[in-house]
């Protein structure tokens, strides 16, 4: 389908599933071309539905931002819906990106939904044949070794990564050291509501180290920058199912409850790398019944997940306690959900009662 074609296509889904004052707007005027080689290229459809109760409801919906030319490119986003206001935002901090929505109070059945284009490609680091990666610039390396309001690196997190690595010499021994450490030492727990909330300071020292990616991958990215190894978390939501066969890596069609983190740490003569120690954890807990570490499925994983990723996942942003714009309430650790709220203040994100919303992904083509 071409951009022509699929601006009109829009265009008649608004009009076939709204009311009259139904509006279509488009960032730049339509999707971005296709790469090619090797690029697949998805389509995240995100519907989102607000209840009139408690008047002018606002909500602020995450957009694709994150951009490498060797592996992720956005291509726009296009949106419709009845909000008296509707803007695109960038985080001047990170670089997230969202569209900002604000409804009348009259509004009888606010609503607002975003179509946004990615291409990608799968990743993976040779660390066979290190090569000549320019040093990280000093702003960048500040940001990403900083301390968050969940990623403190003093204290206990820094007492932790300093055992972890005793011995390690260079960034990649020390890299690879807190892989495996969270990898042995934390487990996925099923009971986790979403994808937790990456309070890696409360995981050590009470010793209940366990969670979702949120918890696990942040919990390595803040060992990382206990040490100094510029790390960051990446969110986004799984976009379809795995190609290599693990049915608990990959989520395709209705993808709302796929919302997954990842994490990427800077070594010194790769650049940055992509990790995740969660998904090894899920896999023991979700690909069959019984399985352990030592399990052939979940080793392939393990050695896979330290400078790999697959690539049906569609990254938003790396950004950590966010300022909602246009928003008195408080800080979000980060943003991977919808979020929304009306007069009374913040609605739960997790809650359907609260409002209701759905994600769902299909692939246009690949190269």
């Amino acid at each position: 389908m071409d951009r022509r074609t699929f601006i009109k296509t829009a265009t008649l889904s608004a009009a076939a599933l709204s009311a009259p004052r139904f509006a279509f707007a488009a960032e730049g005027g339509g999707f971005n071309p296709s790469p090619a080689n090797g690029w697949r290229v998805f389509e995240v459809t995100s519907r989102l539905e607000l209840s009139a109760a408690s008047g002018a409801p606002r909500a602020w919906l995450p957009l694709p931002a994150v951009e490498d030319a060797a592996w992720i490119r956005p291509m726009g986003n296009l949106w419709q819906g009845n909000a008296a206001a509707v803007q695109q935002v960038r985080d001047p901090a990170y670089g997230a990106q969202m569209l900002v929505a604000q409804w009348d109070a009259g509004e009888p059945a606010p609503v607002l939904e975003v179509v946004s284009r990615f291409a990608t490609r799968d990743r993976a680091i040779d660390f066979a044949q290190p090569g000549k990666v320019a040093p990280l610039d000093s702003a960048t390396r500040q940001l990403y070794t900083k301390a968050t309001e969940l990623l403190p690196t003093d204290g206990i997190v820094r007492k932790t990564a300093l055992e972890i690595t005793r011995g390690a010499r260079t960034d990649i021994d020390k890299g690879r050291a807190i892989y495996e450490w969270v990898v042995d030492n934390t487990e996925r727990n099923p009971k986790t509501k979403g994808c937790g909330t990456g309070d890696i300071r409360g995981m050590l020292e009470t010793g209940n180290l366990n969670g979702k990616c949120a918890d696990l991958n942040a919990l390595y990215v803040g060992l990382a920058r206990a040490v100094g190894l510029p790390a960051r978390d990446v969110y986004g939501v799984r976009v379809a199912d795995s190609k290599f066969g693990y049915k608990s890596l990959g989520k395709s069609g209705d993808i709302s409850k796929a919302q997954h983190c990842r994490a990427e740490v800077w070594l010194a003569n790769f650049g940055w790398v992509p990790v995740d120690p969660a998904d090894v954890r899920k896999v023991v807990l979700e690909e069959k019944p019984g399985l352990t570490l030592k399990d052939e499925v979940v080793v392939a994983a393990r050695q896979k997940l330290f400078g790999a990723w697959e690539m049906n996942w569609l990254a938003y942003n790396f950004a950590h306690d966010l300022k909602l714009p246009g928003s008195s309430g408080a800080k979000i650790p980060f943003l991977m959900y919808p979020q929304a709220e009306n007069n009374t203040g913040r609605l739960d994100s997790l809650d359907p009662a609260s409002f209701v919303y759905k994600l769902s992904s299909k692939e246009i083509s690949a190269a």
